[in-house]
């Protein structure tokens, strides 16, 4: 479909030698419900519509936005960013067409307050005296996009989004622990329910925090460490994937600057970032600018292939489009972002890799964490931790920290499992969130250094 108007608009754009320029219409609507100790703490709805446009011009950008939908209001953004860059620009005709929706205005989502909050915050204190407190978010939204581009030609998308948490506080002897689950997918709700039980997740939360209650604390020392497939590919999007996104790259912020072609993880390791598995919470037809979003292989048996790109990396680094430039609303222009990504699985079973292990960490559940992605050096928290002698998983630990430097655990990794598990997540750059998915099968490093609270020095 071609929008006379605003191909009219580019044309003179681009009669004054501008590199590239775009126009991004968002229509969305949203509901988020949270719910503590036995009661609804806050609830939400809200649309949000609005277009930003932007301008390419050597080394410099543009970018405008202003709220509506039609027409008119692209031309305005678009006018507005042109006068930014000292572009002289005028409004092209007919004006008849300027009211007209360029996409079709989200209606108010019906608020969702599910009936089973109260009845799961009473199960989970009917199996234990010692839980303090049960939270849980749910939340649902609709976002229709549309890009326009050179020629007038527009691409549109309808997106939706649904998720839940829980989290599950327990106390004994002065001691407290939480236990987390959640889920998400790029699927409306009634689809999200029938693939996810608020019920099972809650139990699981629950589990958690029970067992890490009486656990001993982590002792400390460099080891091998077992990562599962259940730890949600932290290493993956944390430790390398932000520092494989071309604007990192042209800052000069990352370690793999300038490493395409050379080995940057064992020859075990390959990572993929894939925008097209349906129903994963990073999925996406088109890109935020437009460019179809694919499988991208970034390390192929351990040697790194390429950056992930917008059009603005891409153009100033001469890369090509890998449909990763993704924005969390209207108001911030695109910028180079992960959607779901991932190690590939591997040919090694679970038990195949507790074998190779003396005395090390099994690592069920990664918590939050920091990362420099200039050195790479990141410090990871465990949320679920085991001890393992002997190639035997001996018992939980807590209080451990896993510190160590992206590029060199890739390049440690002595075994990958064919056990592949998928996690979603929000993801924060740059002031945007943009709702993402890891992923990673078992891998066993071979060292890492275990900060914990006491010492033991048989670790290998």
């Amino acid at each position: 479909m071609i929008i006379t108007p605003l191909k009219e608009a580019f044309e003179t754009l681009y009669r004054s030698k501008i590199d590239y320029s775009d126009i991004y219409f968002e229509s969305s609507s949203s509901h988020s419900c949270s719910f503590e100790d036995g009661v609804i703490e806050e609830t939400s709805s809200s649309l949000r519509e609005g277009v930003g446009a932007r301008i390419f011009f050597d080394d410099l950008t543009s970018f405008s936005h202003t709220p509506g939908v039609t027409i008119k209001d692209g031309l305005d953004a678009l006018q507005k960013a042109a006068q930014n860059m000292g572009i002289r620009f005028t409004l092209p005709s007919p004006e008849e067409e300027y009211e007209k929706r360029v996409i079709e205005q989200s209606s108010l989502l019906k608020p969702e307050n599910p009936d089973f909050f109260h009845d799961i915050d009473q199960k989970i204190r009917g199996k234990s005296a010692l839980v303090t407190q049960v939270s849980m978010n749910y939340s649902f939204s609709k976002r229709q996009i549309a890009i326009v581009t050179e020629g007038g030609i527009l691409q549109k998308e309808e997106r939706w989004y649904t998720s839940f948490s829980v989290e599950v506080v327990v106390e004994k002897n002065e001691q407290i622990q939480t236990g987390y689950e959640s889920a998400a997918q790029a699927t409306p709700t009634l689809e999200f329910w029938q693939q996810n039980d608020p019920y099972i997740l809650s139990q699981r939360a629950l589990d958690e925090a029970l067992l890490m209650l009486d656990a001993p604390d982590c002792p400390a020392g460099t080891m091998p460490v077992l990562l599962s497939g259940e730890a949600g590919g932290t290493l993956v999007h944390e430790a390398c994937g932000h520092s494989l996104e071309a604007d990192i790259i042209q800052k000069d912020y990352s370690v793999f600057r300038g490493k395409i072609g050379e080995y940057v993880a064992s020859p075990l390791v390959t990572m993929v970032d894939d925008g097209t598995i349906i129903g994963l919470f990073g999925s996406y037809s088109v890109d935020d600018e437009g460019v179809p979003s694919q499988r991208t292989v970034l390390i192929d048996k351990g040697i790194l292939k390429m950056y992930l790109t917008d059009k603005l990396s891409a153009l100033k680094e001469n890369l090509p489009l890998t449909g990763n430039g993704r924005r969390s609303s209207y108001r911030q222009p695109p910028i180079p972002r992960m959607s779901n990504t991932f190690i590939v699985a591997g040919e090694s079973n679970f038990e195949e890799m507790l074998q190779k292990i003396n005395y090390g960490l099994y690592v069920k559940k990664m918590g939050g964490g920091e990362v420099n992605p200039t050195s790479g050096d990141f410090v990871f928290q465990v949320n679920e931790g085991y001890l393992i002698k002997s190639g035997q998983i001996l018992h939980p630990v807590k209080g451990a920290l896993l510190t160590g430097n992206g590029p060199e655990a890739l390049m440690d990794i002595i075994a990958v499992g064919n056990n592949l598990h998928f996690l979603p997540g929000t993801c924060g750059k740059a002031g945007q969130a943009v709702p993402v998915t890891d992923g990673q099968p078992s891998l066993l490093i071979k060292k890492l250094t275990v900060g914990g609270n006491t010492t033991n020095h048989d670790a290998l």
